[in-house]
């Protein structure tokens, strides 16, 4: 596949991604107590996970496809 059709498909990946994953999270802390310390450990926790689902898209991204010869 071109690199430039990957990292374009890639990338509107990414942005569905983050549009679902943020709008799942937002309800999720909606059902939490209303607490801060609750909060603050929720969003730190959510706020770093977001990357580890994407590191497989990204790397499938940046590989070069096909065979040298």
């Amino acid at each position: 596949m071109n690199p430039r059709i990957k990292k374009l498909v890639g990338t509107l990946g990414i942005v569905v991604f983050l549009f679902l994953y943020v709008a799942a999270a937002l309800a999720v802390a909606d059902r939490l107590p209303d607490h801060p310390a609750v909060h603050l450990i929720y969003f730190v926790i959510v706020g770093v996970a977001w990357g580890l689902p994407l590191i497989p898209l990204m790397v499938w991204m940046n590989r070069e496809g096909g065979q040298k010869k």
